[in-house]
């Protein structure tokens, strides 16, 4: 008697990885950058995240989009990152150069520059929803999803982290 075997769903579960891959690895490593403040960090974060969707990815359930999926994952291993004693002791001063971001020029704008500072002079949680909107193009339902919070306190962080930022730029000719 011989043994009866399903479809064979690997080269499905892989083209789909790879797919997800090719989509995200640019993104992720731009936000991980962002709140790292290191690039060889990030791309450990960015490698440790696709990691983890590769383990998970038969469990995800499709409640969120995969790109809230996959955020979410990626925040809670920069999270890691940042609460190991190892982090504490290192120099993380972010440069735009290593932003990574295609549609940046290759001279930096000083705007740029002062923004991408004040941005990361923001407290963590105003810091992450900034990042997530501005910089991924999500939007405050999946922000809000990814970071398990309520839409109105995303919209309230997203409001404070305006307002800091106004205040941290104001005087510097720096057009919103």
């Amino acid at each position: 008697m011989s043994i009866v075997k399903g479809p064979d769903t690997a080269p499905d579960r892989d083209l789909r990885f790879i797919s997800l891959v090719d989509q995200y690895q640019e993104p992720l490593l731009r936000m991980c950058i962002l709140y790292l403040r290191d690039k060889s960090l990030a791309e450990d974060a960015v490698q440790e995240t696709f990691l983890k969707v590769y383990r998970t990815l038969d469990n995800f359930r499709g409640e969120c989009s995969e790109k809230t999926w996959i955020m979410k994952i990626a925040m809670h291993v920069c999270y890691d990152i940042n609460r190991s004693g190892w982090f504490r002791h290192t120099n993380r001063h972010l440069t735009p150069e290593m932003l990574a971001d295609q549609a940046m020029a290759e001279q930096p704008d000083e705007r740029d520059e002062e923004l991408a500072a004040a941005v990361m002079n923001l407290p963590r949680r105003l810091r992450e929803v900034i990042l997530l909107y501005y910089y991924q193009g999500m939007k405050v339902n999946d922000i809000a999803d990814a970071l398990n919070i309520s839409h109105s306190s995303v919209s309230g962080r997203l409001v404070r982290g305006r307002e800091r930022l106004k205040n941290m730029l104001e005087g510097r000719e720096f057009d919103e």
